[in-house]
């Protein structure tokens, strides 16, 4: 019997990778016979370099760059076993967690950061890159990646702005003929299932703005802020950009990535390509996908959701194995054969959180015994 086990991550509690070994130990220890692989997923968010990096083989490199509040951190990016591809997770260089609650503010965040790290994989030869998007502190559109790689924005004074949100009111000239000039001959995927658009009511501002620390007044400002700067820039490139689905992605970072001919893809999507899901799908008997909640939201294209249809294209059945099963979870049966929550009795949140490995375990152990019995 040939199983393949591709969960995205239980946020909060386990990685997709952790996921993915704990159902693999349980199923290899009811069923010894069974060829059993594991290929973590990942929806662009955190979790996406560690997944690609496991699934497919690579290194990591270390590096200083500049961090969300301007101070110099220390992160990484992978570089896969082609040694072609870089993938770049944008949470660990600009994610949230990386600023105390008390200092969250997107007027003051910058992605500069993720514009360094591209540099020093260029200077390295690389011209491939996949970019994950998702967890971020900044809403200043790109406009610190794309200074980072050398494209200009200047004020009315004539001096660079500041790459932060609060600057993006303030430029009066942008001058991409500065840019340095490998960047436009990279490929760059975005891995992002974000598809709002740049501005507006349903833009980066209003909609991921305050989770990010940003003030009723500062969501306005910063919204007013990146129509004015997507104008100045679409008006040097001559393209209409900022209304792309996705645009808004990581506080507009979407469309600081599209100005350089990124293509913002699915993330479920870009994962699956760079893993391989596909191929090794096509000959299981069974795929085992989950999650850290599942409910009708799942069949939104969801990282479990989008295994199950790859896994219908092939004939072979998809079981769900997730945290906890929410609201209106039956529909999940229009793709799922059955549907598990690892929750044993009423448990609180910190409980569930801190015993996830032991209940995924005598989960995954269950539905091992069930599927083996079936087989005889």
């Amino acid at each position: 019997m040939k199983i393949v086990i591709a969960p995205d991550s239980y946020k909060g509690s386990l990685s997709s990778k952790e996921v993915g070994l704990i159902i693999q130990k349980a199923f290899q220890e009811e069923m010894p016979t069974a060829d059993i692989e594991v290929v973590p997923m990942a929806d662009g968010g955190e979790g996406t370099l560690e997944t690609i990096l496991f699934a497919v083989g690579g290194e990591k490199v270390d590096l200083e760059v500049t961090g969300p509040l301007g101070n110099r951190i220390m992160t990484s990016y992978g570089v896969l076993s082609d040694q072609e591809t870089v993938v770049i997770e944008i949470a660990q260089v600009v994610g949230l967690p990386q600023i105390p609650q008390n200092q969250r503010n997107p007027m003051l965040t910058t992605t500069y950061g993720v514009g360094e790290q591209m540099i020093h994989a260029l200077k390295r030869g690389y011209r491939k890159f996949i970019i994950g998007l998702g967890g971020s502190a900044t809403n200043d559109g790109g406009l610190g990646m794309l200074q980072a790689l050398g494209i200009t924005f200047l004020d009315r004074d004539g001096s660079a702005v500041k790459p932060i949100g609060a600057s993006l009111e303030k430029i009066k000239e942008v001058d991409f003929g500065t840019i340095h000039p490998e960047v436009l001959k990279c490929e760059i995927k975005v891995a992002s299932d974000v598809k709002n658009p740049l501005c507006g009511k349903t833009g980066a501002s209003y909609v991921f703005g305050p989770q990010k620390g940003a003030t009723k007044e500062q969501v306005e400002k910063l919204d007013q802020g990146l129509a004015h700067y997507a104008s100045l820039v679409e008006n040097a490139l001559d393209q209409s950009i900022q209304y792309v689905a996705g645009a808004g992605a990581a506080g507009g970072l979407g469309f600081g990535l599209l100005t350089i001919g990124a293509k913002i893809l699915s993330g479920s999507q870009v994962l699956a390509e760079a893993t391989g899901l596909e191929e090794k799908i096509k000959k299981a008997d069974w795929v085992i996908t989950g999650e850290g909640q599942s409910d009708f939201q799942t069949l939104y294209g969801k990282v479990p959701s989008f295994v199950a249809k790859l896994a219908k294209k092939y004939d072979s059945k998809t079981i769900l194995i997730s945290g906890s099963l929410g609201n209106g979870f039956e529909q999940l049966y229009e793709e799922f054969i059955s549907c598990h929550s690892i929750a044993i009795g009423p448990l609180s949140i910190k409980e569930s959180i801190a015993s996830a490995s032991k209940y995924l375990y005598i989960c995954a152990c269950n539905i091992a015994r069930l599927l083996k019995a079936s087989s005889n």
